[in-house]
């Protein structure tokens, strides 16, 4: 399983791509089971790429735990839950609430 991850250009928030959008959260994301799909993500991510829209366009492999779609590796998991210095700055700051 995949989704579409990006940053998005105007305040380099990262953003994964949702419903004809860009959501803020990795839950929110449309996510491929097969090429076909990840194909279609990567030419819509391309051309937000190429409108200006987001910078950094990648699929990254997520997994579903528990109901929740949580990406594999370490730098994606930092991504998805904000800056590591401080628990109460960022997304993993706005869960708590």
């Amino acid at each position: 399983m995949k989704v579409l991850t990006a940053n998005r250009l105007s305040d380099g928030i990262a953003v994964w791509y949702a419903d004809g959008g860009w959501a803020e959260t990795v839950g929110h994301a449309d996510i491929a089971h097969d090429k076909a799909a990840e194909d279609r993500l990567e030419a819509i991510g391309a051309a937000a790429g190429a409108n200006n829209e987001v910078v950094d366009v990648n699929l990254i492999d997520v997994t579903v735990v528990d109901g929740l779609v949580e990406p594999v590796r370490l730098r994606e998991k930092i991504r998805a839950a904000g800056p590591t210095i401080h628990p109460n700055l960022g997304k993993q700051a706005e869960r708590a609430a």
